[in-house]
Formats: C-alpha cells, structure tokens, sequence
C-alpha cells in the first residue's frame, strides 16, 4: 500500500513497456520531446477531454476523470468511463449520485494509430480499471480502446494475465523509481518511432555493441588457448 505522496503517473505504465529508458528519460530525468506522433496523440486526447460530460438513455460518458490506486500506487486521468445502466440486482453495478438505478463502469481510452503488437495500449487501460475497481469496490470485466486510423472501437477483456502484467509492471516502475537510475541506451527498430531519440542516442549504444563484439571477436582469433 502506498501514500499518496508516492504515487506515479499511470500513463508512465506504457512508457516502461515500450522502452526502459524512455521511462526513466520522461520520468527520473524529465526530459519531453514531441514528435508529429505524440502531437497528434495530444490533441486528440485534448478533443475528448473537451467534450465533457453527457448523458443518454441507458449510458453516461464521463470524460477526464481523475483517479488513483494506493494499491499499485498510480494516479492518472482517464479519456472516458462510459457508465452503463443495468437491470435491477446486476453484479458489479454501482449506484450514481442523482441518478435512478444501477450502473457498471466502462472504462475507454482513445489512441492515434492503430492496434500494436505489444500490449501497450492494453496495459494502460487495465489500470484505469484497476483504479475504477479500487474507487467503486466492483469488478471491471472490460473496457475498449478507440484507434484514431480506423476509427473502430476494440474490446479488451481484463483477463488474468493482463491484470498480473499491469501490476508486475507497476511494481517495476516503483523500484526503477526508487533506485533513481536510468538504464543505457539500446537501438532497437521502435527506436526510429520515439521522440526522444535525440535526447537518448540508442545509436551510439548500438555502436558501442557492435565495437564490443568486434573487440571480442579479435581477442578470441588472437589470443592462444592456454590449453593447447
């Protein structure tokens, strides 16, 4: 259990999954370049925000909540949690202040691109799950991320890996914090994507690498096996 004094930003979750180093750059370090991705990520997080809240029959869509887990000790803001009326003696449900009936949180989070092959955007969304369950005290079976390129809505089910994922990452998170370091740079493709390239030089690492095993490799031709 955390105070609130110890709590970190939960956006920083996708930060560290992506790429150790960029974490601790944006979060130990607090260095920020954008890039024409993260602009278009940030204005389309801006419109959402903007639109408030508003209510139709069966649904109210609360956009920009703030919320937090002493548990996992994060805070963050979400896009929107869409609260869904359900009948009477539904499991999970929650009652809303100056609203009739029973409610069950949706959380949604809105995305530029499309789908990743890593579970980036997923891990995200499941601890603002998390979150909403420690605020609500229900359980929040799955939520929806909404890609910007397709303009589709994606379902994700909080299953039991997603959500041992989500916290062996927070925890992770509260120890590279703790420790106050920041990992050496390591070139890898998704490197090119990062806005913070500049700032990390992961090619002078992938430099460094390739001297390293060149040096090796000459000590191993050149130097005799004592043994022969």
């Amino acid at each position: 259990m955390y105070f609130e004094d110890d709590l970190l930003p939960l956006s920083g979750l996708q930060h560290l999954l992506f790429c150790e180093r960029q974490w601790a750059l944006i979060h130990i370090e607090q260095q920020w370049e954008e890039n024409r991705l993260t602009q278009e990520g940030r204005v389309l997080h801006e419109h959402v925000h903007e639109s408030g809240t508003e209510a139709r029959p069966g649904i109210v869509v609360a956009r920009g909540l703030r919320i937090h887990s002493l548990r996992l000790g994060l805070s963050g803001e979400t896009d929107v949690v869409e609260f869904r009326q359900t009948p009477p003696g539904t499991a999970n449900a929650i009652h809303l202040e100056g609203r009739a009936g029973l409610w069950t949180p949706f959380p949604v989070e809105y995305k530029r691109g499309r789908p990743k092959s890593d579970q980036w955007d997923e891990v995200q969304l499941c601890a603002q799950a998390l979150c909403l369950e420690e605020t609500f005290g229900v359980a929040i079976n799955s939520g929806a991320l909404f890609y910007g390129k397709n303009r589709r809505r994606t379902q994700v089910p909080f299953d039991a890996q997603l959500r041992s994922r989500t916290e062996a990452l927070a925890v992770r998170m509260h120890e590279l914090y703790a420790a106050r370091a920041t990992p050496r740079a390591i070139y890898a493709p998704k490197c090119e994507n990062c806005s913070l390239i500049e700032r990390c030089m992961p090619a002078l690492g992938k430099k460094h690498d390739s001297v390293a095993a060149y040096l090796a490799g000459v000590l191993r031709d050149t130097v005799p096996d004592p043994e022969t």
